[in-house]
C-alpha cells in the first residue's frame, strides 16, 4: 500500500488469500475423485484520479509485492484513457479484527479413509436398488484464510471453513432417463459448518430411499401438460427460484449496467426501489451475512464492509438492493458488505450473502389440507430464466398431486412458468420455521473473467396460486 500510495494511489487496499480443499467422488462403487488443493497468493486494488486498477501474484518477494504494486497502478492510469466516471466510495472503512466460522469438528482432521468409508457405504445403499443406471456420491471441504487491509487503516483477518456432500441416483427405462439428488440437486449440499454437518445429512440413511425414488419415477405419471393451477414449491426448490428471480435482480452492480454484457442486467431499476410490489404481502426477503451455516456467512466482505443483514423485501415491497461501496454510493447510500472475490488473482464483485424468504406461519400439512387442487413440487432439475431475471422456467424432479387437500399420485418432468413480480404477488402462504432450511447454491457464475460464488438461500414451502404448469418436457 505504501507503495501504491508513493505511485499516486488515492486509495489503495490488499487481500492475502490462501486457500485449501478437498474434493472426494465415488461413482458406481469406484473412487473416481481424491483431490487436495492449496493456493496463496495477493491481489492489490487500486484508485488514481478514482480509476481502479488491480494486479495479483502468487510470489510474496518484496521486489515482485513493489511490482505488484506499481503494475496495478499502471493498469488504473491506463483505464482513465476511456474516461471513466471517477469512483466514490463513500465513508471510510476502517474495520479491524478477526472471524473464524463456528464449528464444532474441524473437517480437515477427519481422515480420507473415514470420508471415503462414508461415500463407499451411500453408494452400496443406492446399488442395492434394481434398477439403478448410474450413482455418484461426493463430499467438499474448504478452508479459507484471508488477510484484508487498505489505506484507510482497515486489517481484518478470518478463517472461513465450508463442508458440503450430497448424492444423485440416476435410473434409465421406458425410453427416458429419471434421476433423485439428496440433499440438493446439481452436485451437493454446502455450508460454512464442520465434519458435523456431514454427520447431520445422514447420506447413508437416505441413500436406498434416493434410489428407489428414481427408479419409481421411471413409471411415474407424466405431469399434466400446459394448465394453470395452484403449485406448492418445496423449501430446496425454492431456494433456487429466490437465487435466480431476486438474487441475481438485486445485484445492484448489474442495475446499473456493469454486467450487462455477460451475466446480464436487471428488471428491479432504481426508480423501483421503495416504490415496487414485488410480491404479495405474505413475501418478505432478506439478505444477510450473519446466520450459519449459511454460505454467503463471514465477518467482513473483501472491502472490509462488516457483515450484516438487509431488508430486501418488505411485505411484498422492494426495499434493497445488494450493494458495494461504490454503487451504494451512487444513490446516496453505505455498503451493506456484499462484495466477494472468488480468488486472490481476482477483483471483488457484488454476490449474493444469504439472501432467504423468510418463514411463514403454515405447516406443510395444513397447507396442503387447505389446497383443493394443485401440485407438490420439489428439488431442481432444469432452469432458464431472461437477462432481466424476468420470465423464467424452471424443472423439478419430482411432483405429487394435489386433490381435495391431499398428497395423490407421483408426477415426474413437472415443469413451471411464470414472470418473477406477477409470480411472486401470487404467494398466499408460506410454511414455517419448523420447515425453513438454509440451502447452498456452491456453483454461481458471474464475472469476466468467470468466478463462481458460494451463496445461501432459507426457504421454507410456499404456496403460489395459478401459475402455469407442462410447459415443456
Amino acid at each position: 500500500m505504501e507503495t501504491a500510495r508513493l505511485k499516486g494511489a488515492g486509495y489503495a487496499d490488499v487481500r492475502v488469500v490462501q486457500t485449501e480443499q478437498e474434493r472426494y467422488v465415488v461413482r458406481n462403487g469406484a473412487v473416481d475423485t481424491l483431490s487436495m488443493d492449496q493456493s496463496m497468493g495477493f491481489g492489490v486494488r487500486v484508485l488514481v484520479d478514482g480509476v481502479w486498477g488491480f494486479a495479483s501474484s502468487r510470489d510474496f518477494s518484496a521486489s515482485e509485492v513493489d511490482r505488484i504494486a506499481g503494475l496495478a497502478i499502471q493498469v488504473a492510469k491506463a483505464s482513465r484513457l476511456v474516461g471513466l466516471e471517477p469512483a466514490n466510495l463513500g465513508s471510510p472503512v476502517t474495520s479491524v479484527g478477526s472471524y473464524t466460522t463456528p464449528i464444532s469438528v474441524d473437517p480437515f482432521t477427519i481422515s480420507p479413509e473415514t470420508k471415503l468409508a462414508l461415500l463407499l457405504e451411500v453408494d452400496r445403499g443406492m446399488g442395492s436398488v434394481a434398477g439403478i443406471s448410474a450413482r455418484q456420491c461426493n463430499l467438499v471441504f474448504i478452508k479459507e484464510q484471508k488477510t484484508f487491509a487498505n489505506s484507510q487503516r482497515a486489517h481484518v483477518e478470518q478463517t472461513i471453513y465450508e463442508s458440503g456432500g450430497g448424492m444423485q441416483a440416476t435410473a434409465v427405462g421406458s425410453g427416458e432417463v429419471q434421476r433423485r439428488s439428496y440433499p440438493e440437486s446439481h452436485g451437493r449440499m454446502q455450508g460454512c459448518a464442520g465434519w458435523e454437518y456431514i454427520t447431520r445429512m445422514d447420506l447413508p440413511g437416505n441413500a436406498e430411499r434416493i434410489a428407489s425414488e428414481a427408479v419409481t419415477l421411471l413409471t411415474a405419471d407424466q405431469c399434466p401438460s400446459d394448465i394453470t393451477t395452484t403449485l406448492i414449491i418445496g423449501g430446496c426448490q425454492l431456494a433456487l427460484q429466490v437465487h435466480e428471480s431476486c438474487g441475481h435482480a438485486i445485484e445492484l452492480d448489474r442495475v446499473l449496467g456493469s454486467e450487462a454484457a455477460f451475466a446480464g442486467t436487471s428488471f428491479l431499476t432504481t426508480d423501483k426501489l421503495n416504490d415496487f410490489s414485488y410480491g404479495s404481502e405474505h413475501v418478505n426477503m432478506t439478505a444477510d451475512s450473519l446466520s450459519a451455516p449459511g454460505m454467503g456467512t463471514y465477518g467482513w466482505d473483501d472491502e472490509g464492509v462488516p457483515s450484516q443483514s438487509t431488508t430486501i423485501v418488505k411485505n411484498g415491497r422492494f426495499v434493497g438492493y445488494l450493494m458495494s461501496r461504490e454503487s451504494a454510493a451512487t444513490l446516496g447510500m453505505e455498503s451493506n458488505g456484499c462484495m466477494r472475490a472468488s480468488s486472490w488473482n481476482r477483483i471483488p464483485l457484488i454476490r449474493m450473502t444469504n439472501v432467504s424468504l423468510e418463514p411463514g406461519d403454515w405447516t406443510l400439512d395444513n397447507l396442503i389440507a387447505d389446497t383443493d387442487d394443485g401440485i407438490y413440487v420439489d428439488t431442481n432439475k432444469s432452469w432458464s430464466i431472461d437477462d432481466h431475471r424476468y420470465n423464467f422456467q424452471f424443472g423439478t424432479e419430482m411432483g405429487y398431486e394435489i386433490k381435495n387437500g391431499k398428497r395423490g399420485r407421483l408426477l415426474k418432468n413437472c415443469t413451471y412458468t411464470g414472470i418473477t413480480p406477477e409470480f411472486w404477488n401470487s404467494c398466499d402462504a408460506v410454511c414455517n420455521r419448523d420447515h425453513w432450511e438454509m440451502w447452498g447454491t456452491p456453483q454461481c457464475g458471474k464475472g469476466q473473467p468467470g468466478q463462481i460464488a458460494h451463496t445461501g438461500h432459507g426457504a421454507s414451502p410456499a404456496r403460489f396460486r395459478g401459475v402455469r404448469v407442462g410447459v415443456m418436457r
